[in-house]
């Protein structure tokens, strides 16, 4: 399993240069609010995904500069060290592995696994489609590279189609041929967004399950127009709807993963509580399910999780994941007292941290 060594990161938010080197099993990053842990986790998730977890490149330099840079030294599972790096300026993007820039930056997906449980997660209740559609294409594309083809494909197709509407486009072989080419890619990936919910949902049940004395039942919908039919039948009946709107009206992008309790959407009938339970839930299940995949569990960042939960149940979570076969972990937690005996429970090895300004001092 891919272990980090060591990170740099240069003009990342607020850290204008560290070097660090991290325990292969828990690092524990403490310090106030706004002194830069959770940006440390962001560092590391974007050497894993390209990109942030919470902002677009250009919200990620440090302020007064123009771009930032990552690398991190990599303990792969087959023994050999590699080294992966993100460079981001003027809006040019960058990542290579051992000094080597990939040919598409989509082909390091997937090459570094990795789950993050942040309190910016309660956005997958509270938002829209978008945000839980975002989700699951982060964790399929992580475990299926021809899953991240499709949606890159479909993605394309759809853009091209939405342009031609607004252009007033007549040409019907034109939207034929198309429409055909958007199904294949479409029908992929409701199979493939279909089958993950049927597998995450036990998954969830079992970790709520942990997290809860009340008995509520929990569970996972997918809900898409596809449910009616192939797309290229629906779009061929909506066409003359599509063509007034000036936009595609149905479709994949339409797709929402509907999150409920007792049956009922957990987002108008679940409390603060029961809404956070879940969410932790949700992520859990998505690093077991990944461990599953990969045949190594993922790195896994725990982003302030005792904002989400009481520490009893947090103590529960960690020994479920810190057993025999646990990977990276890095948590983090405004109070080092607190962590640091918790995990002292949980390991022995492990290294912490305490972040301020942005600079990170080894405990």
């Amino acid at each position: 399993m891919p272990v980090l060594r060591k990170i740099i990161v240069q003009n990342f938010r607020n850290i204008a240069l560290q070097e660090l080197e991290f325990s292969p099993n828990v690092n524990c990053i403490s310090g106030d609010n706004g002194e830069g842990k959770t940006n440390l986790l962001d560092a590391v998730w974007t050497l894993s995904m390209t990109k942030g977890a919470f902002s677009p490149d250009r919200f990620n330099c440090r302020y007064g500069c123009d771009g930032f840079a990552l690398s991190g030294e990599y303990l792969m599972e087959n023994g050999t060290v590699s080294r992966f790096s993100v460079q981001s300026a003027s809006g040019e993007k960058k990542v290579c592995r051992d000094d080597k820039a990939y040919d598409k930056i989509s082909g390091h997906i997937g090459v570094l696994p990795i789950v993050m449980v942040s309190p910016a997660d309660s956005s997958l209740v509270s938002d829209g489609g978008e945000e839980r559609r975002r989700f699951v294409n982060s964790v399929l594309s992580q475990m299926d590279k021809s899953y991240l083809s499709d949606i890159q494909h479909y993605n394309h197709l759809l853009a091209t189609r939405n342009l031609a509407l607004r252009e007033n486009s007549a040409d019907t072989d034109f939207f034929a041929v198309l429409d055909a080419r958007m199904s294949e890619y479409a029908s992929r990936v409701y199979e493939a967004r279909k089958s993950f919910v049927q597998r995450l949902e036990p998954v969830v049940r079992q970790f709520y399950s942990l997290l809860s004395s009340a008995g509520e039942e929990v569970g996972i919908e997918l809900r898409s127009d596809l449910q009616n039919g192939s797309l290229e039948s629906q779009l061929a009946w909506t066409a003359e709807k599509d063509a007034a709107l000036k936009f595609t009206s149905v479709g994949i992008q339409r797709d929402d993963f509907i999150f409920t309790m007792n049956s009922h959407p957990i987002r108008k009938c679940g409390s603060q509580g029961q809404q956070k339970s879940f969410l932790v839930s949700l992520k859990f299940a998505q690093y077991e399910i990944m461990k599953e995949n990969y045949g190594f569990p993922p790195i896994l960042l725990l982003d302030d999780l005792f904002d989400k939960l009481d520490m009893k149940r947090v103590g529960n979570l960690l020994k479920m994941v810190a057993g025999s076969d646990f990977g990276q972990i890095f948590i983090t937690d405004s109070n080092k007292v607190r962590i640091s005996g918790l995990l002292d429970e949980i390991t022995s090895e492990k290294a912490c941290f305490e972040a301020e300004g942005g600079a990170f001092r080894k405990l």
